[in-house]
């Protein structure tokens, strides 16, 4: 798939026959692509870095399910598109993943505003995540969602010490109730670089 691609457009969607003869194959070549693209960050945060291929295979399997057609993939077009990145930036999904519902609950409504506290560091500079502005990440209760979904604005000379992979890259969250880092592996790094232009 063209690296170059910054938008789902309709044409770049196989047809819901063709997509379903193929499925089997192309999810399990989406999770392998996804594996490098996946940083666990404490007890129970995980990254999930997003693309052109992330989103597009997100876009085709809710076609698959729901089977709305054209008018439900304006929805997914709408919903999808602003996640891949535009060539200075990262994007990522931000999931808090706790199985235990009262945990869950307990552990959310602790962290409000943790989506303004996340962000990557390049030999010791800090690019502070930006949330998507959808809808409000914590509730006026003060309670977070267990969704988050986050950019990193990266300028040239950012991106250059990223694409090196000799800097020191870390991602955290620096948040009272939950604070951590993790430094991201060369695969993690090399996967993460082809997002710039």
């Amino acid at each position: 798939m063209p690296r170059e691609k910054r938008e789902i457009v309709k044409k770049d969607i196989m047809p819901l026959d063709v997509y379903t003869k193929n499925r089997k194959e192309l999810r399990k070549s989406i999770v392998s692509f996804k594996k490098d693209r996946r940083i666990a960050l404490g007890p129970y945060a995980t990254f999930y870095f997003e693309s052109y291929e992330t989103m597009l295979a997100q876009v085709q399997e809710m076609l698959y399910i729901e089977k709305g057609g054209d008018e439900q993939l304006n929805d997914e077009l709408t919903a999808y598109n602003p996640l891949i990145p535009n060539g200075n930036e990262l994007t990522a999904t931000l999931m808090f993943e706790i199985d235990n519902p009262v945990s869950r609950a307990a552990f959310l409504s602790k962290v409000g505003g943790i989506e303004e506290k996340i962000f990557i560091k390049i030999d010791g500079e800090i690019i502070k995540a930006i949330p998507e502005e959808d809808v409000d990440r914590t509730s006026a209760e003060g309670k977070a969602s267990s969704v988050q979904f986050i950019h990193f604005k990266f300028n040239d000379e950012q991106i250059q010490k990223f694409k090196s992979n000799s800097s020191g890259v870390e991602i955290g969250i620096d948040h009272k109730e939950y604070s951590h880092t993790t430094k991201l592996s060369s695969a993690n790094l090399s996967s993460l670089s082809a997002d710039f232009s």
